[in-house]
């Protein structure tokens, strides 16, 4: 379209250069300066066909931005189990603490990142975990088998007792029940919140705790296998 409109424009110069009043050929300045027009405009047409020039360094080599990556890893405020898998049902391989950084190789949707630790790799829950670094880059892994069998029987509470010592205000709690086969671990509740996770084939919790003259306080004991668990009954213990 350009190329047409300066070869409209030479047209017209040349036709109105023989329209001057002369006595001759046209005047050669006059047919110069069109071509001159005609090659501008063919020059100013294929510059703005051009495409933009890739950004380029100083020798000439195109520059190319590389994203930063940092190593993806998680933190705890708290001490968090790690387990083999992503549920309580899972049997637990080590326990994080606060102020402990681990790698993260796996996330598994909605909310588990699997992580690497000194005691191998396992699997944490995102609730409790502050993840930093590229962790958007890390892939996602499906969830092992659940764990096979039923969840275990129900705990047999043996003994409870309490004793006060009402001038400090302080109550010594001692709990007991029956060991069974197969268990992963036990928690104790206290007035529903966890107070303690204990080992397999532990029989006996112990603790003392501040209880006032009138006060009373609310236990009961959960066993854990890999495939589920059981809560025992509660008991009340007052001073």
């Amino acid at each position: 379209m350009k190329k047409s409109l300066g070869l409209a424009l030479v047209a017209g110069i040349i036709l109105s250069s023989c329209n001057m009043p002369s006595s001759g050929a046209p005047d050669p300045q006059v047919a110069t300066a069109a071509a001159l027009t005609v090659q501008a405009a063919i020059a100013s047409s294929s510059n703005t066909q051009q495409p933009l020039a890739s950004p380029t360094s100083g020798s000439g080599q195109e520059i190319t931005e590389t994203p930063t990556y940092s190593k993806p890893m998680i933190s705890v405020g708290d001490v968090t189990n790690c387990r083999t898998g992503p549920s309580v049902n899972y049997e637990r391989v080590t326990q994080i603490l606060p102020n402990t950084s681990v790698e993260i190789i796996g996330f598994y949707s909605p909310n588990y990142w699997i992580v690497s630790t000194s005691a191998g790799t396992c699997w944490v829950s995102g609730e409790f975990a502050t993840p930093t670094g590229s962790y958007a880059a890390v892939p996602t892994v499906t969830a092992p088998p659940t764990p096979q069998g039923g969840a275990p029987d129900t705990v047999s509470l043996q003994k409870w007792d309490i004793s006060c010592d009402y001038i400090n205000n302080e109550a010594n709690i001692t709990i007991r029940w029956a060991d069974q086969d197969g268990e992963t671990g036990y928690r104790i509740i206290r007035n529903d919140e966890l107070a303690a996770e204990l080992a397999a084939n532990s029989i006996e919790f112990k603790e003392t705790i501040t209880l006032l003259a009138g006060q009373s306080v609310g236990y009961s004991v959960v066993i854990v296998n890999e495939a589920g668990s059981n809560n025992s009954k509660i008991i009340t213990l007052s001073c």
